[in-house]
């Protein structure tokens, strides 16, 4: 009798867990956002999610969630249901988390729903700055040790990771680095003079460059881009960077493992669709942005190889609090 009561409940449950996620959505989502207002994160989930919207039939309503390099918005997500109801809206910190000591979760607690888009990280200066490319800084900061003020978004963010780069290639950097809660504060902070350089994705900083607000020392990429045809590459100054070259951020959407196969499905195809609506793509390509959308397998090939990659970046600078090899990450194939 318990051993069919078991099984009568089981069903019964199995049976009822279908029907929800075949009923799916059926109440508010919601969409927490790793990142404040205004920043590259932001634009980019508030720009595609009301076309994801429409091919779901239900309502995403965002929020911004920001704190500890994203940690608090990927643990509050963590800690909800495993049933789509919560999405996790992020870029790439996650994957640092670990090696970095922020936490101990990372998108190998999550199912990505769709990696969107990617960006170029540029390193960008305040338009009055006494110093008007890479090589003019680097020979600025020499001769000023201690006086220029670097913006940063904490451990494991875009400008940790580039200004780790930097340091790989030029030896330590004697600057000041000033935090601020996400690149659109930052950037902001940059127009107003409050920091002199900005490591940041193109995406984010693409508007204030054309606007004048901010000049452009490098591209850092190994190859020319399209929306900036006259800005340098950082492999122009310095040709060591070709190792690492091409790196950059990404943003994707993502749920708790666990999240039911049919919701998941639900989800990717409705994002997927989404990546190809005709004004998102162009507000992507003129922002900057390289379309990726993609899902299962292929984003998940992505995030191991991503991670590797910038882990022992990190980890080869001194950077981090724990080895790679302590998580099971890899160090990639030269």
């Amino acid at each position: 009798m318990k051993r069919f009561a078991f099984g009568a409940v089981s069903a019964l449950v199995l049976a009822a867990t279908g029907a929800l996620a075949a009923d799916y959505p059926a109440k508010e989502i919601q969409g927490i956002i790793q990142w404040g207002a205004g920043g590259s994160t932001d634009t980019v989930m508030r720009s595609v999610t009301p076309h994801a919207e429409e091919v779901l039939g239900g309502t995403v309503v965002m929020q911004n969630m920001t704190g500890g390099v994203g940690a608090i918005a990927l643990n509050h997500v963590a800690n909800q249901d495993a049933d789509g109801y919560s999405l996790l809206m992020g870029a790439e910190n996650p994957l640092l988390y670990k090696v970095m000591g922020l936490g101990e979760k990372d998108y190998t607690d999550f199912t990505p729903i769709n990696l969107l888009a990617r960006g170029t990280p540029v390193l960008v200066a305040n338009p009055d700055a006494p110093f008007d490319d890479y090589a003019g800084l680097m020979k600025h900061i020499a001769e000023n040790p201690g006086e220029v003020r670097f913006g940063a978004t904490g451990p494991g963010g875009l400008p940790s990771v580039i200004t780790a780069m930097i340091e790989t290639v030029e030896g330590d950097l004697d600057v000041i680095s000033v935090p601020y809660d996400g690149d659109g504060p930052a950037l902001t902070a940059l127009q107003g003079g409050a920091i002199d350089v900005m490591p940041a994705v193109l995406g984010a900083a693409i508007e204030g460059i054309r606007a004048g607000n901010m000049k452009v020392l490098a591209i850092i990429d190994n190859a020319k881009n399209e929306k900036l045809p006259e800005a340098p590459i950082v492999t122009d100054f310095n040709a060591a960077y070709d190792g690492f070259l091409p790196w950059g951020p990404f943003f994707g959407v993502f749920v708790k493992n666990g999240t039911p196969d049919d919701v998941v499905a639900k989800l990717s195809d409705a994002y997927a669709q989404a990546a190809t609506n005709a004004d998102f793509v162009e507000l992507m390509d003129n922002r900057g942005f390289t379309m990726m959308n993609i899902s299962g397998a292929e984003a998940q090939d992505f995030l191991t190889k991503w991670q590797q990659n910038t882990t022992w970046l990190l980890q080869d600078a001194g950077l981090t609090k724990a080895s790679p090899e302590d998580f099971g990450i890899a160090r990639p194939a030269k």
